[in-house]
Order: C-alpha cells, then sequence, then structure tokens
C-alpha cells in the first residue's frame, strides 16, 4: 500500500473516530470467511460499520479523538465496530455474535469517551432496545400526570363522602331528637 493511501486511510478512520459515539474493538482471529461474512451482515443490518484495519493505521487515526485512550490495545487481529447513531446496537450483535461463535473475541470500547470493558459492553447489550427505553419514559411521563390527576380528583369526592356522613348523623341526631321529644309529650299526656 502506498505512504498516500495510507494517509487517506488514516485521516478517513480519524473522522471515523471523532463521529462514533461507540467504538468496540475485537479479535477475529480464527474466525472463516463465512462467519466473518456473517458478522459483517447483521452489522451492517443494524447500520453498524465493521472494518479490518492495520494496528498502525489505527493508533494513527486514534490520535487526538476519544480513542487515544484505547490505542495500547491495538495488538494482534483487530477490528473495529463503529456506531454513529445507537451504542447499544454494536454491542448487542457482537455479544450475539460471540455466544454463537467463540473465536470471535470483544477487548474493550469506547463509548463516548469512556473507556468500558468487555464486561461493561456485555451489559450494554443486556439493554432493552432504544424503542422499548423510550416507550417506558413515555410511560413515566405518563403516569405522573394520571396519577396528579387521580390524587386530586380523590380530594372532592372525599369532601362530599364526609359532608355525607356529617348529614347522615345530624339527621340520625334529629330523629332521635323527635323521638324523644315525641315520647315526653306522650309521657306527659298520661
Amino acid at each position: 500500500m502506498q505512504l498516500e493511501q495510507k494517509q487517506q486511510i488514516a485521516q478517513d478512520l480519524h473522522g471515523r473516530f471523532e463521529r462514533a459515539k461507540i467504538v468496540i474493538l475485537t479479535d477475529y482471529k480464527g474466525l472463516n470467511v463465512a462467519a466473518m461474512t456473517e458478522l459483517r451482515r447483521r452489522l451492517k443490518q443494524a447500520g453498524i460499520e465493521y472494518r479490518v484495519v492495520k494496528n498502525s493505521l489505527l493508533e494513527r487515526a486514534a490520535t487526538d479523538t476519544p480513542a487515544a485512550a484505547i490505542k495500547d490495545a491495538f495488538k494482534g487481529p483487530s477490528a473495529i465496530a463503529l456506531s454513529y447513531d445507537d451504542p447499544v446496537a454494536p454491542a448487542k450483535v457482537l455479544t450475539q455474535f460471540a455466544k454463537e461463535n467463540d473465536k470471535l473475541k470483544i477487548r474493550l470500547g469506547m463509548l463516548g469517551a469512556k473507556v468500558i470493558s468487555e464486561a461493561d459492553i456485555k451489559s450494554l447489550a443486556d439493554l432493552p432496545a432504544r424503542e422499548v427505553l423510550l416507550a417506558q419514559l413515555l410511560g413515566v411521563f405518563n403516569a405522573v400526570p394520571t396519577s396528579l390527576v387521580r390524587v386530586l380528583s380523590a380530594v372532592p369526592g372525599g369532601l362530599v363522602n364526609v359532608l355525607n356522613a356529617v348529614k347522615e348523623q345530624k339527621e340520625q341526631k334529629e330523629a332521635c331528637l323527635l323521638y324523644t321529644s315525641d315520647a315526653a309529650d306522650e309521657l306527659d299526656g298520661v
């Protein structure tokens, strides 16, 4: 490869590292062509870019980007998964594929500017899908006003119940007084 081509690749990767929300470094050693093709297909369907690049080019491209924190891990056969939108999707796809094919090793990654371990990536993969999280958030937002309306509507209802109880007590008291006054009149007449 010509020096100009290498510089172009490094510049292109540098821009990708700056834009990526998540970068996951994997070791693909031992994967055959069919398995690698299947992995690339799954990642592409999820909107994730997967690149096999020489470590020296990765190191050069990572300079002055958040990915510079993982430069020391660029050893051996390295491939990177980059996602520009959803940070959970590559973790899910790679973790699932690694379960099915033990040759793929997830090393570590970058989530924004934070280095994440293999365990962190697996935890990220266990999160519900973005749509599910948004639906849950919407449910929480919807529950607050609904609960407020229930509480506020219970106050007048409770007041009406108290007033009815007071009214019934007064009616019973009046009935008692009427009964006792009628009984007293009868005793006077005897």
